[in-house]
């Protein structure tokens, strides 16, 4: 029979033998973050169309041709998230996170929605870690940003990454670098493909980040922004660098980084990875002093980043990175007999009250089966009860790893089942002639004591 429907292209299912690595990265992430003193914000999946518009930016190619934008029943224009910080935006002004101490740093998990042709690293829907920062100037909090999205490599020990900065300026000395943009492309309108013709007298800027192979190459000898930053703008970029280099860590300088958003000010980075083909940004982020009062707010200098988790975990896996294995069960319990599957039943329930992984057969197959699967799901041990072990009020407890078994009393088996653990426990640290406080590690104390 043909199955009803498949996935959505672009869209990607994420196994359960595979989901302990997404969880891996988030926990990493999330963890990492807290360091830095940010705290997790949830907002919506979909959000009036108007807040994209105005926050990402029309010039966009986001806004122009990648949203999924539909009319709810209510004739509402809708528009699912294409990107984190304008929803994180419009949260911190209407839940007056605004008038709370500042700086506010909050960060996020989320999935994110563009029609995009789906390739390597890049989904219709896609997940991102994002952290946004609302209300510091401060070139301080630029460089801390970034430091941020380094520990989180450092953290997950991703390899032969490259940091490249660049500043875009302000308003102000953006408008002079505006005018030569105009002034060089004019003289190749017409190479130019449609979209960027488009751009040439609404945002010159947005020339630089197309991705045509024309209109790239066109743009390669374009007027660069740091020539054109004024005082203010360039006075902080400096001391941005200044404050990397006090934390040692290594950047390049490339004036082309632009960014795919409008709002974007000064500082702009991306972190670079030769590793995973074209897709090599695997986050990136800076500075938008003028997002919060284009949503309607007071002016608030703000910064963030967002990092693609897929992309992330394509560049881990092609690296070999160390990921935790996946968790199995501590304990199956083979039940034979309704009499037997009772006491399986009350084992597992106390077992799991106690933290522990305990599964029993909800299909009553046979031993062999039984067996079999357990050895499957790479249970680290397993107890067989019958009717005799039942009366008896005794089984053997088997360790999967070694086939050694022990006698254990039915009626302690928790307790039992622990010291059986914590044995097990200390025999590998031992085999490994580590030397370790066994009683501090296991919460034990010394009978001197």
């Amino acid at each position: 029979m043909a199955l009803v429907t498949k996935a959505i292209k672009g869209t990607k299912d994420v196994l359960p033998k595979d989901v302990h690595k997404n969880q891996y990265i988030e926990a990493t992430c999330l963890d990492t973050a807290e360091k830095f003193g940010y705290k997790e914000i949830r907002t919506p999946v979909f959000e009036h169309t108007e807040l994209f518009q105005r926050g990402v930016g029309d010039t966009t190619d986001v806004v122009q041709k990648e949203m999924y934008t539909f009319d709810d029943k209510g004739g509402r224009s809708i528009t699912l998230r294409p990107e984190g910080t304008a929803g994180a935006v419009r949260s911190y002004l209407e839940n007056g996170l605004c008038n709370e101490a500042l700086p506010q740093k909050v960060c996020y998990l989320t999935s994110c929605y563009r029609y995009e042709k789906p390739q390597a690293g890049r989904l219709r829907e896609f997940h991102q870690f994002g952290v946004e920062c609302f209300g510091t100037q401060s070139p301080l909090a630029d460089a801390e940003l970034i430091a941020l999205a380094k520990a989180v490599f450092d953290n997950l020990e991703v390899k032969d990454l490259s940091l490249e900065i660049n500043s875009i300026g302000c308003p102000t000395c953006r408008a002079e670098y505006h005018k030569a943009l105009k002034e060089y492309f004019s003289s190749r309108q017409d190479e130019l493909c449609e979209t960027c013709r488009g751009r040439l007298e609404r945002n010159p800027m947005r020339i630089l980040d197309c991705k045509s192979p024309v209109c790239s190459a066109i743009a390669a000898d374009a007027p660069v922004v740091t020539d054109y930053l004024c005082d203010e703008c360039k006075e902080h970029f400096d001391a941005v660098q200044k404050y990397l280099k006090a934390q040692n860590i290594e950047y390049t300088i490339n004036p082309k980084i632009v960014r795919g958003l409008d709002y974007y000010t000064k500082t702009v980075f991306e972190f670079v990875s030769t590793g995973i083909g074209a897709q090599g940004t695997v986050c990136g982020g800076g500075r938008y002093d003028g997002l919060v009062d284009e949503l309607g707010g007071q002016k608030t200098p703000s910064l963030g980043f967002a990092m693609g988790l897929e992309r992330l975990m394509m560049l881990l896996e092609a690296q070999n990175a160390p990921f935790p294995q996946a968790a199995v069960p501590d304990l199956f319990i083979i039940a034979l007999g309704e009499k037997a599957t009772l006491k399986a039943v009350e084992i597992a329930g106390d077992m799991r009250a106690e933290g522990f992984e305990a599964l029993i057969d909800l299909n009553q197959r046979s031993l062999r089966a039984q067996m079999k699967y357990a050895d499957k799901l790479g249970a680290k041990f397993t107890v067989v009860i019958g009717d005799n072990e039942v009366e008896q009020g005794v089984a053997r407890l088997k360790n999967m790893a070694n086939g050694e078994e022990t006698e254990i009393a039915l009626t302690t088996f928790v307790s039992g089942f622990y010291n059986i653990s914590l044995s097990e426990q200390l025999a590998d640290l031992e085999i490994n002639g580590e030397e370790f406080d066994f009683g501090s590690l296991f919460g034990i104390k010394n009978e001197e004591e």
